[in-house]
């Protein structure tokens, strides 16, 4: 008899742990600064963004609670690994090196890195024309990759967030930066309109999606939340407020 109270109450205690995985905060990572996807807004100190609002409208669909976690991107695939994280959205690529440690949702968003240089910038054309280039780009990104498969520069110069590695364009410490689509056409016709252009083709063309410790349940309700904002119109709105276009 007391072997089966024992089990049972062992039996009652398991239940109560997967009834109430979730009933406590997630821990959501997300970039620190890679507009306008995330980034701290200067006005209100907080973060937001595509991203950021994407996650809030999810979070509401499926009914969590959230701390976001700003925090360097290379931090988030092995804070996801090791169940640190239990969600993470920074515009990340989904690829099947990552998939092998990490589960990702459907896409949300499509992708691919452009190749940026100055204005005046004559030598480098594309992708085969970076021999004996300096190029910059970010930490723990697909760029990163990409370069050392796909080019031969003098040196690939890496940055912890997007800001440095343009400013390092400017000051004319790289030849070139390598980097996703929106974030390069964002500075190309912002902050840094005139100064720099774009050169060469769309390479690499990827999905970004949430990513999640391996086998987590969330992965199942946040690809249905993610139909649901679609079907209902929040997706498109959200699109173009921080796009201005409608998804393709």
């Amino acid at each position: 008899m007391k072997r089966i109270t024992t089990l049972f109450i062992a039996l009652a205690i398991a239940l109560s742990m997967i009834t109430t995985a979730f009933a406590g905060n997630l821990t959501v990572a997300t970039d620190t600064n890679f507009p306008p996807f995330e980034f701290k807004d200067p006005k209100t100190g907080e973060h937001t963004g595509f991203d950021v609002e994407l996650w809030a409208a999810i979070a509401k669909e499926i009914g969590v609670q959230y701390d976001l976690q700003p925090m360097a991107f290379k931090g988030i695939v092995p804070g996801l690994q090791s169940a640190q994280l239990d969600a993470g959205i920074a515009g990340m690529s989904i690829t099947d090196k990552r998939k092998e440690v990490i589960d990702f949702s459907d896409g949300y968003y499509d992708s691919g890195l452009l190749l940026l240089v100055k204005a005046d910038e004559t030598t480098i054309k594309d992708i085969k024309t970076l021999d004996g280039k300096v190029i910059a780009t970010k930490q723990g990104t697909t760029s990163v990759e990409f370069l050392k498969e796909n080019a031969t520069p003098k040196e690939v110069k890496l940055f912890p967030n997007d800001n440095a590695m343009f400013m390092e364009l400017l000051t004319g410490g790289v030849d070139a930066v390598m980097f996703d689509k929106p974030v390069v056409e964002s500075f190309v016709s912002k902050r840094g309109k005139g100064e720099v252009k774009i050169v060469g083709d769309l390479y690499a063309g990827q999905p970004y999606g949430i990513g999640f410790p391996k086998g987590s349940e969330l992965v199942g309700k946040v690809n249905a939340a993610l139909k649901t904002l679609k079907a209902n119109g929040e997706y498109n709105a959200l699109y173009k407020k921080w796009f201005g276009v409608e998804p393709r």
